[in-house]
């Protein structure tokens, strides 16, 4: 998806990111605070091909174009296909920055940055880099030496990657539109109901998904009188769907919710990956809850990320262990005093209150406004 009409290079800006929702979402608060601030400014995505970057863009009325990239692969006989299919996708970006002509692109971070960061260089566009984990990743690492400016969503570990602390930055669709009842009517829930939300990000999570079936078949009793509004990505639905109904559980189990801020504004309690943004949507609309950090990362930088609210006393940390069983038995009591412990809420809600923080992308945007001519 491209959009053609003409525009001055000083009011555009690209975003380049993607591959999942984690790496969007950020880039797409700062352009939704730029458009607030300066309504001339044009804000294009650079990402990836993938379906999932389709799916959140398209639902926030992005304009987006799609980089073949890919992330590098080390796995014998890929090395040589990944190292051309990176010159593709260099010259594809270089493509879409001569269309487009911006006056900065803004990275992201992740395998869909680094072709397009090369581009910028080529074609003479400066380029700043957003960090969003601690401790960043190689591609951002490498991004740090291409970048004229690195920010930072976060403390970094490390002292040869400079940076300025920014904050999280949140978009105004992931915050509650309005109090609990009017969101829990919005998305068809009893409102004097409590709810569970539990979401995998724009992608679901696996093992989060069957400890939850593991846990209805152990202790579906707990839930009687909750309604459950699982985020369950494209692979589980109808598993969970049936898990919840022979358990006799008020439950919805959605792919994805583009209005994210509905189902944070409905939750009394969640359980979600502890991707950076969800951490900083779950503490900004001040909902207790367990992170299961996504648990192949070498350097488990989601523990990290939710390590701060959890060490406020804000959040609970559950090791995801993959195994639903094991799962069950490590964390299924600690869910349990969490539902039932409204005392306990009450503190984690008021701790999280007292640390808000939602104007990360205003500041973020002021950077960028100082780039434009």
């Amino acid at each position: 998806m491209t959009d053609s009409g003409a525009s001055s290079p000083s009011s555009t800006v690209v975003f380049a990111g993607g591959g999942s929702g984690g790496h969007l979402t950020p880039g797409l608060a700062i352009a939704e605070a730029l458009s607030r601030r300066r309504p001339n400014v044009r804000s294009i995505f650079a990402c990836s091909d993938r379906p999932i970057d389709a799916t959140v863009l398209s639902a926030e009325d992005a304009t987006f174009v799609p980089i073949p990239a890919r992330p590098p692969s080390l796995r014998p006989g890929r090395l040589l296909a990944f190292a051309r299919g990176y010159r593709t996708s260099v010259r594809a970006a270089r493509a879409a920055l001569r269309e487009h002509e911006p006056a900065v692109v803004v990275a992201l971070g992740g395998f869909v940055a680094v072709p397009v960061v090369r581009a910028a260089r080529r074609e003479g566009i400066p380029a700043v880099l957003m960090n969003l984990d601690d401790p960043p990743g190689k591609a951002n690492r490498w991004l740090a030496r291409s970048c004229t400016h690195i920010w930072s969503a976060v403390p970094v570990s490390g002292r040869s990657f400079t940076r300025e602390i920014t904050g999280m930055p949140i978009r105004q669709r992931a915050l509650a539109p309005d109090d609990v009842e009017i969101c829990r009517t919005e998305l068809g829930i009893d409102p004097s109901k409590r709810v569970l939300l539990i979401t995998g990000a724009s992608q679901g999570a696996t093992s989060v998904n069957r400890f939850m079936q593991a846990f209805i078949a152990a202790h579906g009793d707990v839930l009687a009188d909750w309604h459950v509004l699982h985020l369950a990505g494209d692979r589980d639905q109808a598993t969970l769907e049936t898990a919840y109904s022979d358990a006799g559980i008020d439950a919805q189990v959605l792919t994805y919710l583009p209005r994210m801020g509905l189902a944070w504004g409905s939750a009394t309690v969640a359980i979600s990956r502890a991707g950076a943004s969800s951490v900083a949507e779950a503490s900004a609309n001040a909902v207790p809850t367990m992170y299961f950090p996504y648990p192949y990362h070498r350097d488990q930088h989601q523990a990290r990320n939710a390590f701060p609210v959890v060490e406020a006393g804000a959040a609970m940390l559950a090791s995801d262990h993959v195994d639903a069983e094991v799962n069950l038995r490590a964390h299924g009591p600690r869910l349990i005093a969490l539902l039932s412990d409204e005392v306990e809420q009450a503190t984690m809600i008021d701790i999280l209150v007292k640390r808000l923080d939602i104007e990360a992308a205003d500041r973020i945007a002021t950077r960028i406004e100082a780039m434009l001519a």
